[in-house]
């Protein structure tokens, strides 16, 4: 089925951007700080298609941004205000700044255009940081949030960017978090009330129809 005409121009890459959400090597790569976050990343097939999203919007002209939380070694400025806070300070593998911890995961393509938005504290990738001015600054009002997880982030994300006023796009098959049904269960009965809920094909054969409107092969 050909994605309707609503998400075709919903998605102009003029005002669209991709978010992706602590796609980075220790929270979603091999040496993981949370290992079946990570393999539910890959298994599920939602890394790879933040990849096909990510390279898309490359093609398109459509902005990139990557959202990544680490903190320093000292620790300053970090959130201990919650149990998910303190459990994280005891993993064996630590978000630190400079670390390959924080970089974007492998099989991410990274664009000299791409931002990076790095953030001390808190919860969500928007929230307190440079995304929104950012995202305002580009002209962006479409926001396609990708990444993980589905559990907190994912979800905070959301919430924000409509609370901020963008129009905002999920591609349910590239985000996770564990288990798989609560993903699942979040995006049926919350996402999907604030946000419209689409597939990594859907979108990438929006931008392949607005490139043949534009006469591109």
């Amino acid at each position: 089925m050909a994605p309707s005409d609503r998400l075709v121009e919903l998605l102009d890459p003029a005002v669209t951007a991709v978010l992706t959400v602590e796609c980075q090597r220790g929270v979603v790569g091999p040496d993981s700080a949370l290992p079946e976050l990570a393999a539910e990343a890959r298994d599920s097939g939602a890394l790879g298609n933040v990849a096909r999203l990510v390279g898309g919007a490359h093609e398109v002209g459509a902005a990139v941004l990557h959202a990544i939380a680490e903190r320093r070694p000292d620790g300053l400025g970090a959130n201990h205000n919650a149990r998910l806070f303190r459990a994280a300070g005891r993993l064996p593998v630590q978000q630190l700044t400079g670390t390959p911890a924080v970089r974007l995961a492998e099989g991410i393509p990274l664009a000299d255009g791409d931002l990076v938005v790095r953030r001390l504290h808190g919860l969500s990738p928007i929230a307190g940081t440079d995304v929104d001015a950012l995202l305002r600054n580009l002209g962006c009002r479409t926001l396609i949030v990708t990444g993980v997880s589905a559990n907190i982030a994912i979800p905070n994300a959301v919430f924000d960017a409509v609370n901020l006023g963008y129009q905002v796009v999920v591609p349910a098959d590239a985000i996770a978090g564990v288990p798989r049904e609560y993903t699942e269960a979040v995006v049926r009965h919350t996402l999907a009330l604030v946000s419209t809920v689409s597939t990594t094909d859907d979108i990438l054969a929006c931008w392949k129809r607005q490139g043949r409107r534009a006469g591109k092969p």
